[in-house]
């Protein structure tokens, strides 16, 4: 098993191959290689560049929840999200050109999207968590799901973003989550609609699953005294 710092320098290397190639100019081989490791070692820990990726995410979802400020726990929910955001895009500046190249990439390539979008969703499920916001059940698989919508729009104004006070990403974020507030009101909105029509359908599906089948009373009738079944009558 690799070294923590083994670890590390593959994904380096991935990143750095990332920026400088692009996610389909080079192999997992080359990896190894800039990374001075064997392949059977890189294999063990990293079996394809989806892996390289999903370490990647991790150790900035990791950073970001190290550095969570204390002093905003008092602070509104949107405005914690916020801090939590821009503390996420500071923890990824040093990798801009490796996300330039997956932003990219994702854009020919549907089934990496995918691929990339559910990693994402954990991630963001995580900053939700990290701002204080219940990250559980239907309803936190919806905000999740928007939210790597909505970073990622603000990704593509950061990424060229050149102002050290990043005015042109806050003011993103801040519209990203304006209208985020607004779905999100409209979704409970929908949902308190429809939460009586819903207990109806599962109470009438009780009622027809606690219902005796035709032609008999209940369990004890689903077989004559001949031992027949209820279809054979």
């Amino acid at each position: 098993m690799a070294t923590a710092k083994t670890r590390q320098k593959i994904v380096a290397s991935f990143l750095s191959l990332l920026g400088e190639q692009g996610w389909h100019g080079f192999e997992m081989a080359d990896v190894a290689r800039d990374a001075g490791v064997k392949l059977s070692v890189l294999r063990a820990e990293f079996p394809g560049k989806t892996a390289c990726l999903r370490a990647f995410l991790s150790e900035i979802d990791q950073k970001v929840l190290d550095s969570i400020d204390p002093d905003m726990e008092g602070e509104p929910a949107r405005e914690r999200l916020f801090d939590v955001l821009m503390t996420r895009l500071d923890t990824l500046s040093p990798h801009k050109d490796a996300i330039r190249a997956l932003r990219k990439a994702v854009q020919r390539d549907p089934q990496l999207a995918l691929k990339l979008n559910r990693e994402a969703v954990t991630s963001q499920r995580w900053m939700l968590t990290a701002a204080g916001i219940p990250a559980n059940g239907p309803r936190a698989a919806v905000m999740s799901q928007a939210l790597v919508v909505a970073f990622a729009r603000v990704v593509d104004t950061w990424l060229d973003d050149e102002d050290p006070g990043l005015a042109r990403t806050m003011s993103a974020l801040a519209r990203q989550l304006d209208e985020g507030e607004v779905w999100m009101g409209r979704i409970d909105r929908v949902s308190s609609f429809l939460k009586p029509f819903l207990s109806k359908v599962r109470e009438r599906s009780g009622t027809r699953q606690d219902a005796p089948p035709p032609g008999g009373e209940g369990p004890e009738d689903a077989a004559s005294p001949s031992g027949a079944s209820p279809s054979a009558a």
